[in-house]
């Protein structure tokens, strides 16, 4: 019997250690990091989910926590410059040595995300509670399962384009808002050996990760992301011998 997926949910947890809104108080009781962790036990229940926030020792993310993670999720808003570069650089190695990435939301300004994608990954945004449609455009891909077509969101923080980012190995989601403008919502990339899904629904202020639509998503791509058998060594940089270009 093969072993379970070991996943880790991040949050830096700012507002909840600072005095929230009183919606995320309502929302998110058990704060963002919180949510989307029940959702995964939920839907993956053979997955041992754990939390970190930047305010632990090593936001967290220590060398022994990422070593025995399959999957880090990531959730970041206002404290992108509070993390840590020497914490950065550890989740780079381990993504690149075939740990899986899923960034979320606002983690697209992240340090680890900008290192990754190597592009500004910045975007147009607007925050009216204006409704969000999320389309499926790639219905055969894994993290596309089970979903309607599309997922309504009744309130969410308006990201448009343009989104800075490399072209995406897989475009699997667009999303339009009220306002006209449309995002793509959800994207896939490969880095070394690792796989990265980001996915841009949830913003702090609206109970996006209660949505059971959203959690399936977030599940889907744990798994797809998840690959518990790949050795965790970073591929090297092999340098041709000088005599082949002579």
């Amino acid at each position: 019997m093969s072993r379970p997926l070991q996943v880790t949910v991040w949050n830096e947890a700012v507002h909840e250690a600072s005095g929230r809104p009183a919606s995320m108080a309502t929302d998110y009781p058990d704060g963002i990091h919180g949510a989307i962790a029940d959702g995964l036990r939920e839907l993956l229940p053979q997955a041992q989910v754990r939390t970190a926030v930047l305010a632990d020792p090593e936001h967290g993310l220590t060398e022994e926590v990422l070593a025995g993670t399959d999957v880090l999720l990531w959730w970041g808003h206002v404290a992108h410059d509070q993390v840590s570069d020497e914490v950065v650089e550890r989740v780079h190695r381990h993504v690149l040595g075939g740990m899986g990435l899923l960034v979320l939301h606002s983690g697209h300004f992240s340090k680890i995300f900008i290192k990754l994608l190597g592009s500004t990954c910045s975007l147009m945004w607007r925050n009216e509670a204006e409704r969000e449609l999320v389309w499926t455009v790639n219905p055969t891909h894994p993290i596309a399962a089970g979903l309607p077509h599309p997922i309504v969101i009744p309130h969410q923080e308006m990201y448009g384009e343009l989104f800075d980012i490399p072209e995406p190995d897989d475009l699997i989601f667009i999303s339009s808002f009220a306002g006209g403008e449309v995002f793509r919502s959800g994207v896939t990339f490969h880095r070394g050996r690792g796989r990265i899904f980001y996915f841009s629904p949830g913003d702090q202020e609206y109970p996006v990760y209660q949505q059971p639509e959203i959690r399936r998503v977030l599940a889907n791509g744990v798994e797809w992301a998840a690959q518990p058998d790949v050795p965790r060594v970073a591929p090297a940089v092999d340098h041709p011998p000088r005599e082949w270009f002579a």
